[in-house]
């Protein structure tokens, strides 16, 4: 199949960016997405042009990298799926398609599909740890926690902080993914001794870093590779006014 690419392309962060236009032929519908642009790429070097530069690592939609705005959505037209794992037999032959970074003033453009998103790692720091007690290890089931608990707990930990939340958000706001962070712990007894500190430490960072203020537009939780709830950032208002309100903060 042949597949007309407008991209992105820009030189760096304070130089001017604009699409340009590729066409790529002899893709396999079995292709990945990002493949594909490995195709491009050979193609590109082959004639000796300048590949794109696009985030890339384990490609089995774990570690969140592949950030890209696909016909304006996301990671792409399929619900649950990263760019890694998205494949060229959801477009026809002939499609053309609109590829963009994500765009957000915390998510600074480095060149062309890259952008920085070290504002999620500084938000994490900013949370600090989870104290653990020190010693023999600890008896099996000596913090019994319930199945229902774990369960919520581990769906709020699949967040992989790709970004797509921010992309997708008119205000740009990160708190589907603060509250899946600050939820996860905040559920299991053992984030609670620092619970409170994390959470305001946590918001105020994100707040510090630029992103907007969350709308309750909702299309954080449409575009997440994962399904992260929306119900997150409600955990993290709660525990951020209990915060507030405690001397906890």
């Amino acid at each position: 199949m042949t597949i007309h690419l407008n991209i992105w392309r820009q030189d760096g962060p304070d130089k001017p960016g604009g699409f340009k236009s590729y066409s790529v032929e002899g893709i396999s519908h079995d292709m990945s997405f990002l493949e594909m642009f490995d195709l491009l790429n050979e193609q590109l070097t082959l004639k000796g042009e300048t590949p794109i530069e696009f985030d890339h690592d384990c490609r089995e939609g774990i570690c969140g990298s592949c950030n890209m705005m696909i016909n304006g959505q996301a990671h792409g037209p399929n619900a649950r799926t990263a760019t890694c794992q998205l494949h060229m037999r959801s477009f026809k032959d002939g499609d053309s398609i609109d590829v963009e970074p994500w765009r957000a003033s915390a998510f600074p453009v480095i060149k062309d599909l890259v952008v920085d998103r070290t504002s999620f790692d500084r938000i994490i720091e900013a949370g600090g740890y989870v104290s653990v007690n020190t010693g023999n290890a600890p008896d099996a089931n000596a913090i019994p926690i319930s199945k229902t608990k774990a369960d919520e707990a581990m769906d709020y930990a699949a967040c992989i902080g790709c970004g797509a939340c921010v992309a997708a958000c008119p205000n740009a706001s990160a708190s589907l993914f603060v509250g899946a962070k600050i939820a996860h712990l905040a559920i299991l007894p053992q984030g609670q001794p620092e619970a409170g500190r994390r959470t305001i430490k946590m918001v105020n960072q994100m707040q510090e870093e630029g992103f907007g203020d969350c709308s309750n537009h909702a299309e954080c939780e449409a575009v997440c590779p994962k399904g992260i709830s929306i119900a997150g950032i409600a955990t993290m208002r709660r525990a951020y006014v209990k915060a507030m309100l405690s001397s906890d903060g």
